[in-house]
């Protein structure tokens, strides 16, 4: 509502009262509509075209003759002409008087009218909008046929269009008006329209202009789409070719060796398996099945063997996993870990680029190796942990007249279940197959690798070398043992109040200001 007091100068400032009532979506439409004005350039070529028809046949009439013209127009114009006039809708669109009867267009508006199109889902006069919107009127193979046509598009895109900096290069466009930031936004919505239309080949088109006219998005959205591309087809091609080769291997392998193979890991408990990762677990009757073979057939299989022979062993993985099983699983990962990150990114809807693949893919080939890393290291510290009461235990077993063997049996028995368990188990069946003493205690230093392990194994080795009672040095040791871990644990304790200061000063500290400091603010920003 507004109230207006005029005065003799106009209007005064407090006299003026009104309410503000915003645009409805009705009448935003019709402005940007209005200030679009798709129907300019036919209208304007249709009266051009007219126009050149009519001062054909009025050459060299008066000023009387010219106000009754349109008897006279018919009496003179032959049927081609007639037929041409008729074509152009003349009639209707033309008359001498309207020359400077046609308003000039704003294309920015178009963009947002285009929109209002979408969303109304008037797909063809949105797609008009947006063309002119993008300016682009200009045709390569007409430009370059005659001059007449040459000029003709020079007119058409000086009077309706915009120039980007190649095509102004390409086509020596010199005084052409520059596609602004907003005209180029309708390439882009243009490009994403023939997206939904399944036209691919306009949307690069028109993509590639509004990159040309210097929009970043779209140059990154256009390289994205391309390494998008490269990167699919390459892989397909790889993945095609790898279970070509993978079936014709498989053709060739006996039967019953994959059935003798399955029969052994139906042995395997289902504890072993969950004891071991998610990972390994859903993967090993994959890479068994197919890709073992085909590494135990490499020429390089022995030196696969002996690099990751040491690090199974070490995390306690010799008996589940051979070092041909375990490349095998790495190579495998190469494929699964990608196929698994494709279907997280569909499920999820995701729009992760594609460029993550061979990272992915890379991933993949090391997790394994670090996997394999961090259980060494947990299983080593599980042997440390348990070998204060296991040595003490073997001592006293040994001086209540038990032999090494009957000693290390009790030691399993009455401990708890854990890797230094597992290592006198180990040990007491290579003795018992045969081996020495000190090679059983050799190969237990060599798959645990640790100092307390390696010095508690050289120490049992030089006493039986020499002969000596074993009770007496394994009680020193018992006490040994126990001071280091003592003072491991002091150790640790003393890093603590280190290791928790960046917490404190980053997360704490912070906190406690904020509860402290922040009321006093907020009283001096009262007053």
């Amino acid at each position: 509502m507004i109230l207006i007091s005029v005065s003799q100068n106009g209007f005064t400032q407090e006299e003026v009262k009104a309410d503000y009532t915003p645009e409805t979506d009705k009448e935003r439409g019709k402005r940007f509509r209005d200030e679009c004005y798709l129907e300019e350039l036919a209208q304007r070529e249709g009266y051009k075209k007219c126009k050149d028809i009519f001062d054909g046949h009025t050459k060299g009439m008066t000023k009387d003759q010219l106000s009754n013209w349109k008897k006279i127009f018919k009496e003179k114009m032959n049927p081609e002409d007639k037929a041409e006039w008729k074509g152009y809708k003349c009639p209707k669109v033309f008359s001498p008087e309207m020359a400077g009867a046609f308003r000039k267009s704003r294309p920015e508006s178009c963009v947002p009218y285009g929109e209002l199109m979408e969303e109304n889902l008037k797909t063809s006069q949105a797609e008009k909008a947006y063309l002119k919107a993008c300016g682009y009127f200009f045709s390569p193979t007409k430009y370059k046929k005659n001059e007449k046509n040459k000029q003709k598009q020079l007119y058409r895109l000086k009077e309706y269009g915009c120039v980007t900096g190649p095509m102004s290069k390409k086509y020596d466009l010199v005084g052409f008006p520059k596609c602004s930031s907003a005209r180029l936004l309708g390439c882009v919505r243009l490009s994403n329209l023939y997206i939904g239309k399944e036209e691919l080949d306009k949307s690069k088109f028109f993509m590639q202009r509004s990159c040309d006219g210097g929009m970043n998005e779209s140059c990154e959205q256009l390289r994205s789409k391309a390494e998008e591309s490269n990167l699919i087809y390459y892989t397909s091609v790889l993945l095609i070719g790898f279970v070509v080769f993978l079936i014709t291997n498989l053709m060739f392998q006996k039967e019953s060796q994959f059935q003798a193979g399955d029969q052994l890991d139906e042995m395997d408990s289902k504890d072993e398996a969950d004891k071991h990762g998610i990972v390994l677990k859903y993967s090993r009757p994959m890479f068994k099945r197919y890709v073992s073979p085909i590494v135990s057939s490499m020429k390089q299989k022995k030196k696969i063997r002996e690099k990751y022979k040491h690090p199974l062993a070490g995390a306690g993985l010799s008996e589940y996993l051979t070092p041909e099983d375990f490349f095998s699983f790495k190579l495998f990962l190469i494929l699964g870990f990608p196929i698994l990150f494709m279907a997280i990114r569909t499920f999820l809807e995701e729009s992760w680029p594609l460029t993550l693949v061979p990272v992915v893919a890379i991933v993949g080939f090391f997790y394994p190796d670090i996997w394999v890393k961090g259980k060494m290291e947990q299983r080593q510290l599980g042997v440390l942990s348990g070998m204060p009461f296991a040595v003490d235990m073997l001592a006293l077993s040994v001086e209540a007249g038990l032999d090494f063997i009957a000693a290390m049996s009790k030691v399993v028995e009455k401990a708890k279940p854990g890797p230094l368990v597992e290592e006198f188990e180990i040990l007491i069946k290579e003795i018992k197959i045969g081996s020495s003493r000190a090679e059983a205690l050799r190969n237990m230093a060599w798959r645990v690798n640790s100092m307390e392990v390696s010095s508690f194994c050289a120490t049992l080795i030089a006493a039986d070398s020499v002969g000596a009672s074993i009770g007496p040095i394994l009680k020193s040791l018992s006490d040994e043992i126990r001071q280091k871990a003592s003072s491991e644990v002091e150790k640790k304790g003393a890093t603590a109040a280190t290791k928790i200061l960046f917490p404190m000063l980053f997360l704490i500290t912070p906190a406690v200001f904020i509860i402290v400091a922040a009321p006093m603010a907020l009283g001096f920003m009262n007053r």
